[in-house]
C-alpha cells in the first residue's frame, strides 16, 4: 500500500508533531525525498529523533528507508486526465463543473483503489474463493448492493454464494459456515455493527474472511486473513456512497475478472448463462 495513503488514512490518530511531519510530506513529497531528516525535522520544527521514530512507527527501519517508500509512491501514483476537475461538488457549480469533477471523483477511487492493494493480497483472496466450499457475500446498505453484484457474478462461474440483503439472515447464514467456507464482507468505514456482528459469527464458526474496507485503521480489518482496501475521497457528508460504491465496485470487478481467467471452465459457463437469458429477451 502507498505510504502516502498510509499517511492520509492515519493523520487524524497522529500526535500534534506526528502530524506536522505526515503533512508536510503529504504537502510536498517530492520536496520531501531531497530533504535529510535534519532538515525535514527543521522544515517541521520538530526534532530530528522525532523524524526518525515517527517513520519507525510507520513500520520503516529508518529515515531512509521512508523516503524511498515515498518515491515509490509518487512514482505508482495514478494521475486524474487532464482538464478533469477532483472535488466536492458545491450547490453553485455549474452543469459543465459538476460532471467533470463528478467524472474526477470515481475515476481517483477506482485508480487509487487498484494502487493501494498489492498483487499478493488479491491473489491470495482468489485462491481462497476458488477452494471455498461457500462464499457468503456480507454488507448492509450501499455495500450490500455491491454484495449482491458480486455475487450474481460468482454465481455464473458455478460458486455455491450465499447472499442475503436482511442482517438477520446474514448472520444466521453465517453461523452455518464452516472451516472450508469463505466470507467477504464490504464497509468502507469497516465500522458497521450488523457487518461486524455477521463476520465474528463466521470467524467464531472458523471460517475465512476477506474485508473489503477503507484504508484506515478498523474493526473488520483487523479481523480479516486477507485485508483488501478501498479509496472513496468524499470529503464531506454526501447524499449518498458515490465514491465508495465505485471503489467497491472496482475491487469486486477485478476479482471476478482474475477468477474468470483462473477457471478453464468460467468461459463456458458465462456462455450457458447469456444463452439462458438470451430466450427471454427474444
Amino acid at each position: 500500500m502507498s505510504v502516502l495513503t498510509i499517511l492520509k488514512a492515519k493523520l487524524g490518530t497522529f500526535t500534534e508533531g506526528e502530524r506536522e511531519i505526515a503533512q508536510f510530506v503529504l504537502d510536498a513529497p517530492d520536496r520531501t525525498i531531497q530533504l535529510s531528516s535534519a532538515n525535514l525535522a527543521e522544515a517541521t520544527g520538530r526534532s530530528q529523533s522525532s523524524v526518525v521514530k515517527f517513520c519507525q512507527k510507520l513500520g520503516f527501519s529508518g529515515y531512509q528507508d521512508f523516503k524511498l517508500a515515498v518515491s515509490q509512491a509518487m512514482a505508482q501514483s495514478w494521475e486524474v486526465p487532464t482538464g478533469v476537475i477532483h472535488g466536492s461538488i458545491d450547490a453553485t457549480d455549474s452543469y459543465t463543473t459538476t460532471v467533470q469533477k463528478l467524472i474526477g471523483s470515481k475515476l481517483h477511487a477506482m485508480q487509487q483503489t487498484i494502487s493501494v492493494n498489492t498483487e499478493t493480497a488479491i491473489g491470495r483472496a482468489i485462491e481462497m474463493i476458488r477452494n471455498a466450499r461457500r462464499v457468503q457475500l456480507v454488507g448492509v446498505g450501499a455495500a450490500s448492493l455491491v454484495a449482491r453484484d458480486l455475487a450474481y457474478k460468482l454465481q455464473k462461474l458455478g460458486l455455491f454464494v450465499i447472499y442475503e440483503a436482511d442482517s438477520h439472515v446474514q448472520v444466521a447464514n453465517a453461523a452455518t459456515l464452516g472451516p472450508d467456507d469463505v466470507m467477504i464482507a464490504l464497509s468502507q468505514s469497516g465500522a458497521s455493527l450488523e457487518t461486524l456482528h455477521v463476520a465474528r459469527t463466521a470467524k467464531a464458526h472458523g471460517s475465512t474472511l476477506i474485508s473489503v474496507t477503507g484504508v484506515q485503521p478498523n474493526r473488520l480489518a483487523s479481523m480479516a486473513d486477507v485485508q483488501l482496501h478501498t479509496v472513496a475521497d468524499e470529503e464531506r457528508p454526501r447524499s449518498s456512497a458515490i465514491t465508495s460504491r465505485d471503489a467497491q465496485l472496482t475491487m469486486t470487478d477485478l476479482l471476478f475478472i482474475l477468477l474468470l481467467q483462473r477457471k478453464p471452465e468460467a468461459n463456458a459457463l458465462i456462455h450457458a448463462a447469456e444463452e439462458a437469458v438470451t430466450g427471454l429477451k427474444s
